[in-house]
């Protein structure tokens, strides 16, 4: 039994709650994995995991076994890729998760740039919105567009503010008014981001001299993509609370029209950053910092609203 690969197995059963699972993220057959795992518990006369027909647990063994080994082969992680990736060029696979519309707009048109300039580093971009568990998906770098997490077990390393717009399309502006004060909006449809656990109206929040102003929108539209939301305002169906990466170019275009242009839009305890996320064993990864320098190059190379 290689008892470096039956540890890694067991975490990936443990992460993943079961045996295909594990399988499927390590590339084998489930019963390799089986076997890795049945090798471990006999070398060490315990069970680590209990296995029924729908699931699998740890034991409390397990559980105990599980916390020491992951600090382990964290701290083991972090050795290797101090040898292998901390010299002066960057070396090696790196995954990366990006959110899907920020990576399409803001990386993709550079990513060819980042792989002729590091020929060394294979990149995997994993394109989602969902909030990623980094060690769980064995992700290296997270860019996220939120309020920085504040867990002590990430490093966090902040790129840029992140700018809004109000917008609206001319042809919806014609049709219901042009708002004249960001009061107004409760008077029109709004295009709503739909967040988790968020049902009804909104609270569109404004800044303009130091005075705050909050107003609560509501629309028949809201959906949790910001392409879908720019969509549905070019086509007029109301207005909408963006990005300013995303619209940015429909503005200058004249295909949106930018409203309340000298407010700041959703200031203070709603005040969000594109950020990037990283746990403490890639600190002196060259790959993680020639990426993250990438990173703030592309952001830097798009208006900032």
């Amino acid at each position: 039994m290689d008892k470096l690969q039956a540890l890694r197995a067991f975490i990936d059963v443990a992460q993943t709650g079961g045996f295909s699972k594990a399988a499927q993220r390590r590339g084998v057959a489930t019963s390799s994995v089986t076997r890795l795992i049945d090798g471990l518990e006999a070398s060490l006369g315990v069970s680590l995991l209990t296995r029924s027909t729908r699931q699998v647990a740890l034991t409390d063994a397990g559980a105990a076994y599980l916390e020491q080994i992951t600090r382990l082969l964290s701290d083991l992680d972090e050795a290797d890729a101090s040898v292998s990736d901390g010299g002066v060029e960057a070396v090696g696979p790196l995954r990366v998760s990006v959110p899907v519309t920020f990576g399409r707009l803001c990386l993709g048109p550079h990513i060819a740039r980042f792989l002729h300039g590091h020929p060394r580093v294979s990149l995997e971009l994993v394109l989602s919105d969902a909030y990623v568990d980094l060690a769980a998906e064995r992700i290296d770098v997270a860019v996220r567009i939120g309020v920085p997490d504040n867990a002590p077990q990430l490093i966090v390393r902040e790129l840029s503010g992140h700018h809004r717009y109000v917008v609206a399309s001319p042809q919806y502006l014609r049709c219901h008014g042009m708002p004249a004060q960001p009061a107004d909006l409760g008077l029109h449809e709004c295009l709503r981001y739909a967040y988790q656990y968020q049902a009804g109206p909104q609270r569109w929040s404004f800044l303009r001299a130091g005075e705050e102003l909050g107003v609560e929108v509501n629309g028949r539209l809201a959906a949790n993509s910001g392409d879908m939301l720019r969509d549905a305002a070019l086509g007029g169906a109301g207005i909408a609370l963006l990005s300013h990466w995303l619209v940015e170019d429909d503005v200058q275009a004249g295909r949106l029209q930018r409203l309340f242009a000298d407010y700041e839009i959703n200031p203070r305890e709603h005040r969000v950053s594109i950020h990037a996320a990283y746990l403490p064993n890639r600190r002196h990864s060259r790959k993680v910092h020639a990426f993250l320098d990438f990173l703030q190059s592309c952001i830097a190379a798009r208006p900032q609203g």
